[in-house]
């Protein structure tokens, strides 16, 4: 801590220099996530079938030779972070072998509980540079309700309605998500959906929460709500529908309602926090 008169000791003194610069670099952590998704390396290492040597991952990534020694960088980043452990330690980095996390066998693309959508959609530009004008936001007389709205004009599922990338990014994690949560629940609290006939589900996106729970329970029957421009086109089956519309206007009458809603709902324009999962039994 620094003494009130603003001397520090010269631990003091890189020890604060060392706490900003790992914020100032902390983006690195993430965008050499991305990059891990991007080229597909937990997928690689878990098609492997056990432990890989850098030689056989660059191998498999067909990386140019000259760039084998950054692929170590990165893969050093996210050891560290903890998506992959390190097995046949050596001073020889060629001889070092890459294994799976529980964290990255949740990055795998084709895994049921993937969460790996989530990635490219926090990462896109879309969402990461309002954060620039976090500062102009705050200092503003205008009345925009966060920084996104500031810099792309509208708010986030308004924009969602109108840009294909921004919708289908959004669909695609919020499916992922919702797909590891209704595991959980159904896993741990099943019987809190037991005796319900008719089921909302609120904001269910393309349906993602809808379906894994009538694979729980076949005999309910199950209405998805969300906007328009996410389930315009869906189709349904014999017990599950679609219904196009805003859940702040009206929900469609049922025994149940399910939410899965931030911790400042019901303000629409809250995003990216932790989710809750809410279920309203009602009377019809």
């Amino acid at each position: 801590m620094a003494l009130q008169n603003g001397e520090m000791s010269t631990e003091q003194l890189l020890h604060a220099q060392a706490h900003v610069w790992n914020h100032l670099f902390s983006f690195i952590n993430s965008m050499s996530l991305k990059c891990a998704i991007e080229l597909g390396i937990p997928d690689i290492i878990h098609n492997h079938a056990k432990p890989i040597s850098l030689s056989q991952l660059v191998h498999a990534l067909s990386i140019p030779k000259p760039k084998f020694h950054f692929v170590c960088r990165l893969m050093r980043i996210l050891l560290h972070s903890g998506f992959f452990i390190k097995t046949d330690i050596s001073d020889d980095e060629q001889n070092e072998r890459y294994w799976l996390t529980p964290a990255s066998c949740l990055l795998l693309r084709n895994a049921p509980l993937t969460v790996a959508p989530l990635v490219p959609l926090i990462l896109d530009p879309i969402f990461t540079t309002p954060f620039d004008y976090v500062s102009k936001w705050l200092a503003s007389e205008h009345h925009y309700s966060s920084p996104f709205e500031m810099m792309h004009g509208t708010k986030l599922f308004e924009l969602a309605g109108q840009e294909l990338h921004a919708n289908r990014l959004l669909n695609e994690a919020m499916s992922s998500d919702a797909r590891l949560l209704t595991h959980v629940l159904l896993r741990e609290h099943k019987q809190a959906l037991e005796g319900i006939q008719l089921l909302v589900d609120v904001g269910g996106g393309t349906g993602a929460t809808a379906k894994a729970i009538l694979d729980a329970f076949p005999d309910m029957k199950c209405i998805v709500l969300d906007l328009p421009h996410v389930v315009g086109g869906l189709e349904g089956t014999n017990n599950l529908s679609y219904a196009a519309g805003d859940m702040f206007e009206t929900i469609p009458s049922a025994d149940a309602v399910f939410l899965k809603v931030s911790s400042e709902f019901p303000h629409k324009n809250a995003y990216f926090v932790p989710f809750l999962v809410s279920l309203i039994h009602m009377d019809r």
